[in-house]
């Protein structure tokens, strides 16, 4: 078994992979295919079959994900999108936003936990849905208060937190985001997480401006295709979305967390699905290289036709300059120079050298 991200150039994007993509596999085996594939690594949604934080037994599993994700050489991000963790009834419910959030807050310190003793690059989390029977303000004042207790829980332990706007959520763009963010303080530790399909769904700018607005607090990348308006994760090719000018402005920020793919509706054929989109994304990153490349020879090139023209008007100018000089003289005198053929030439004497001035 060959590790994942092997043979990739140190510059290279890290893939991962969101285990929501592969909810019919044991979590052994869903790693154990996402680092044969060449992921760098993996989106862990803690969930009923994957690292369960209520299950009994939690420190004995942790210990036991952390030694698997170390022998596969897989980076980690915990996520916490499980739709029926917490009431098998509701999904996602109980959010920061509902009258007794406490279940939801317990859930997200146990992941903040295990995020620490996984040495997870992130734990990513969002805001819910507003419930019709709360109103805007009252759900932000609950969403401010929840956070900020999550945060606490990260900063004592040293995890990065990335929240993620999500489409219908109470936060559901990059703006809610930092009014957020300005409402808790701008903590260090609370930075963005970006979902590329959710800029194309309902970012008022072009997907690539999004990523460079964000890249200060980027801290977690999802990826997925998607088209405007529609809230559907889909497969690479069958959204709207240009993926080399994204990846691009990945690398051209610095960005080095995992860029980690999210289709949570495709577990049928996650192996195929997982193999294909990591075959685009690594098709997608190449052309996006070949692009830079071209604007880099072009701009060579346009850069060296600018100094031949520069080098030509200096010329140009120099010969208008000895012509004004000429002008200038009294009608009848003689250029003269100083010759350096003359054995005799004195420094500061002018010799003729018929009608040419040489400096």
């Amino acid at each position: 078994m060959t590790a994942a991200g092997t043979g990739t150039p140190p510059d290279a994007l890290r893939f991962g992979y969101g285990t929501n993509g592969f909810a019919n596999h044991r979590l052994d085996d869903a790693l154990a295919v996402i680092a044969d594939l060449g992921y760098a690594g993996v989106a862990l949604t803690l969930d009923h079959d994957h690292l369960d934080p209520f299950a009994p037994g939690l420190a004995q599993r942790v210990d036991a994900v952390g030694r698997r994700l170390a022998e596969l050489g897989l980076g980690l991000v915990i996520e916490t999108g499980a739709r029926f963790l917490l009431d098998p009834w509701h999904k996602h419910a109980p959010t920061l936003l509902h009258d007794d959030p406490a279940l939801r807050i317990d859930f997200l310190r146990r992941a903040v936990a295990i995020g620490a003793d996984l040495g997870a690059e992130a734990v990513s989390f969002w805001s819910g849905v507003r419930p019709d029977s709360v109103t805007s303000a009252v759900a932000w004042d609950r969403l401010v208060a929840g956070c900020a207790t999550v945060v606490e829980a990260a900063e004592a332990v040293g995890v990065t937190l990335g929240f993620e706007p999500e489409p219908g959520m109470l936060v559901e763009n990059i703006a809610d985001w930092r009014r957020l963010h300005a409402a808790l303080g701008s903590p260090a530790r609370l930075g963005i997480t970006l979902d590329i399909g959710h800029c194309r769904c309902l970012e008022p700018w072009p997907v690539p401006d999004c990523v460079r607005d964000v890249a200060a607090h980027l801290v977690n990348v999802q990826i997925d295709d998607m088209r405007r308006g529609v809230h559907e994760h889909l497969e690479f090719g069958t959204g709207e979305i240009d993926f080399p000018p994204v990846l691009a402005a990945l690398r051209e920020i610095g960005y080095r967390g995992l860029v980690a793919v999210e289709l949570p509706r495709h577990s049928h054929a996650a192996p195929t699905i997982a193999a294909r989109s990591l075959s685009f994304l690594r098709a997608a990153e190449s052309a996006a290289q070949t692009r830079a490349d071209v604007s880099a020879s072009r701009a060579d090139a346009s850069a060296s036709r600018a100094d031949a023209s520069a080098g030509r008007a200096d010329a140009s100018a120099g010969r208008a300059d000895a012509s004004a000089g000429r002008a200038d003289a009294p009608a009848g005198t003689a250029w003269h120079a100083l010759c350096s053929a003359s054995p005799d030439a004195q420094p500061g004497v002018r010799h003729p050298d018929g009608d040419r001035r040489v400096e």
